[in-house]
This record gives structure tokens, sequence and C-alpha cells, in this order.
């Protein structure tokens, strides 16, 4: 194959997935997007084989592996529900930046199959795009788990503080320079498997102390270093394409980390240096009890049906409960009513971007009846209802009064503006977060204790009768 040929198919594939990251950034063309990625990577990898022409044996190798890792990627996307999704992508981070790590030590042991060079006299260049590609990998790899840790919840949701834990994040990132500057110097493997330790060691510390608040932020984070490990990786390889998707994936998920920290109110620097969210979580207490007002699904549908204006608002419970489409349901009937129903997405309700579109999507909620934090604030004043199912630190107003609240500083849906809160919940237990809902006490919410898409049900066949 012609290098200009293949210089044309890379840039095809190249367009395809900026195509397809324009295509996902709306519901309502996130599935063309799916499809302008998907084929985009088909050229990618068809033109990488042809371009390499592996024998029988080598092509053999990747079949196999293509069939395994195919098979067993499509057997978790088909059984896969969609609540576990932000585990899912944290999982999917950690295997990007463990290959990058794999790939840097085949380019290390075996340089001539890569074109840079022979063992000991490897190109200084590439020395550096290994140990880049390896580091980023190895802290992504690690810090993917723990993400997927805590979203899975095998481990605490809450900080986990390691006693001067910016002095050791300080000391492993200056043995890392150190590391990587010896490595480039001397190309011996010793300092190779000692800067991939310590990165390792490095995306435990910087992610373990960050709470469940701050996780849809952390998630967003690594995927940008995930990208940017592969692009690391892709100048090894001497990979355009790898290049190009690398550099598509570490600045969209940087884009969208500033965008998140900016929505939340959380500093971007910090993020990037894995420290905010602790302190203040952990002077956050356990409260007293206090009484609330309790409702059944009969009070809740008199009060919709009677309403002019209702407002809901899908969380981390609706998508545990699968209660979507119920919701749809119960909506259209309220709109047979006459009243004006929409809803109010928080950017990281559900643990993960964009993820109750996803689901509001899947039950054929209109889009434009969707909206965002920003555009739909200001109307919780004029609405009857708030409808909350499931949804509880994106709605919480210690966010906003109290100082010492692991949430403090971020923005919030403005429910407690409503005439009258609905609020679907099992109990009265804390959010990710940890944090008591002060929405509960206040004398305009009503709580309906249940399964959400349960207590949906009744509401809709109250509606009904």
């Amino acid at each position: 194959m012609s290098a200009n040929l293949t210089a044309l198919l890379y840039l095809a594939a190249g367009i395809l997935f900026i195509l397809a990251l324009r295509g996902l950034s709306s519901p309502a063309t996130s599935r063309q997007g799916n499809r302008y990625g998907m084929i985009g990577m088909a050229i990618a990898v068809a033109t990488t084989l042809l371009l390499h022409l592996p024998t029988l044996w080598g092509l053999t190798l990747i079949l196999i592996g293509a069939a395994i890792g195919g098979g067993v990627g499509a057997t978790v996307a088909q059984r896969i529900e969609m609540t576990k999704m932000p585990q899912l992508v944290a999982f999917f981070h950690s295997l990007v930046g463990l290959a990058a790590v794999l790939v840097a030590g085949s380019a290390f042991f075996a340089p001539q199959a890569f074109g840079i060079g022979s063992r000991g006299q490897i190109e200084g260049g590439s020395l550096f795009e290994m140990s880049l590609g390896a580091a980023i990998g190895a802290i992504t790899f690690t810090g993917s788990v723990i993400a997927f840790l805590k979203l899975d919840e095998r481990m605490t949701g809450k900080p986990i503080l390691l006693p001067e834990r910016h002095t050791i994040n300080i000391m492993l990132g200056l043995g890392l320079l150190t590391f990587i500057a010896l490595f480039v110097g001397t190309e011996s493997g010793f300092w190779l498997f000692l800067l991939i330790l310590v990165s390792l060691a490095l995306g435990v510390t910087l992610i373990i102390p960050i709470g469940g608040a701050d996780m849809p932020v952390v998630v967003s984070m690594l995927n940008s270093y995930s990208g940017w490990a592969a692009a690391g990786i892709g100048f090894t390889l001497g990979n355009l394409a790898l290049i190009i998707t690398g550099a598509l994936v570490g600045s969209s998920g940087a884009i969208l980390s500033y965008i998140m920290c900016k929505g939340m109110n959380r500093s971007f620097v910090s993020v990037i240096l894995g420290g905010f969210g602790g302190e203040v979580a952990a002077a956050s207490g356990a409260k007293e009890q206090r009484p609330v007002k309790q409702g059944s699904a009969d009070d809740a549908a008199y009060i919709m049906q009677n309403a002019a204006k209702v407002i809901v608002v899908p969380g981390y419970g609706m998508a545990v409960a699968q209660a979507q489409h119920v919701l749809r349901e119960m909506a259209d009937l309220l709109k047979k009513a006459g009243v004006d129903v929409s809803y109010a997405i928080h950017p990281v309700a559900g643990r993960m971007p964009g993820h109750m579109n996803v689901l509001l999507a899947e039950a054929n909620v209109p889009y434009d009846e969707v909206f965002e934090l920003e555009d739909i604030n200001s109307e919780f004043a004029e609405a009857d209802v708030a409808f909350v199912i499931g949804a509880n630190d994106v709605t919480n107003p210690a966010a906003k009064t109290d100082p010492q609240s692991a949430i403090y500083g971020m923005p919030i849906l403005d429910v407690e503006r409503a005439k009258t809160v609905l609020f679907l919940k099992r109990g009265m237990g804390s959010g990710y977060a940890g944090v008591e809902n002060e929405l509960f006490f206040r004398p305009n919410t009503m709580m309906l204790f249940g399964d959400a898409k349960k207590t949906v049900e009744q509401i809709v066949k109250a509606l009904s009768h």
C-alpha cells in the first residue's frame, strides 16, 4: 500500500472520528455518531493491517486476539445494565491504559519490529515517547481501577485521605520525572520498570482521596488520560490513526472535564492533581434524624393531575429501578390532562455525563422536553410540582448553604423553589457523596418511599382512573 493512500485512509478515519464526537454531543444524533466511529475504526484497523502485511501466523494471532476481544466486548455490551455504564466506562479506560503500558514494553524489548532502532540503540525521541506513554498509561490503569471500585461500591465512595497525601504525590511526581530522564539517558529496562511502578502508585494516590460527588469528573479526566496515553504510543509506533484518535479522545476528555468542573464550581487544576473534595468531605458528619412529610402514589397523582406545570428530575435511583419507560408513560398521561411536563438534567446525574439523557432517549422521551441545568433552573420557581425520582446530591440545598459539605459550591437543580416537591426514594439514606439531603425536611417536600418503578406504576394506575 502506498504512503499517499495510507495517509488518505487514515485522514478519512480521523474525519469520521471527529464526526462521531460531534454526533455524540446530542442524544438526537448519538446513534449516527456511533456509526461514524465504528466505520472510522474499521478503516483504521484495515489500513494498519494492509500497511504492515503480517505473516500468516501473525495474522492468525491477530484474528484470534480480535475474536476474543470482540467476543468479550459484544457479550458485555449485550448484558450490561445502563446503571452499570459508568463502571463499564471506567473499566474500559483501565484497559486502554494497560494496553499503552504493554505496547511500550513491547517496543522496548523488540524495537526493530517497530522501526525505532535495535536493543541498546533506540532513538532518544522514541525512548521519551515510550516512557511518556507508559507513565500516562499506568496512571490511567490504576486510577481507573480505583474509580471502577468506587462507582461499583466495592470500595467506599467517601474520600480516603492518606497522611501527607500531597507530599506523597509530589514525591511520586518528582520520582517519575527523574526515572523518565534516567531511562531516556541510559536506555535501561530497570528505569522503565521503576517509572511504570511509580506511575501505578501515583494513579492510586491521585484518585483514592476523591469522593463520590466528584467521581463523574474523575471518569471524564481518566478518559482524557487514556487518550493521551494512546497518542504517546501512536508516536512510538509511527501510527497516524492512533495519534489522531488519541489526541481527539485526550482533548475532548479534557474539554469535557473543564466544562464539568466549571459547572460544578471545581478547580480544573485540582482535578488534574487529584486533590479536590477531600477535606470538606471529611468534615461532614451524620445528622440527627428529623420528621418528614410522607405521601402515597394516590396523593402524588392527585397533586400532579391538578398542576399546570411539572418538572421531572431523574437520577441514579431511576436508573437502578429501570423506571424510565413507566416515567414516560406517566408524563404522557399528564400531558393528555393538559399538564406542561419537562425534564431537568444535571450534568453529573447518574455518575456519568449524559447518563440520564441516554436513559430518557431509550424510553423515547421527546428531546425538546429535556433541558440542561442552566436552561431550566429558573423555571422551578414557576413550577407547581418538581417530581424528583432518585436524584439526591444534585438536588441537595446543602451545596449552597453548608460550607462544610462535600458538595458545597456544586451548582444544583433548584427543585426546592417549586410549590411542591415530590421525592421518590427507597429510604432516608444519603446520596453517593454521603451527604444528608436537606430537601427531605423542607415543608413543601413530600416523600414517596419505595422502589421507583413500582411507585411510578402506582401513580400511572391512579392517573388512569
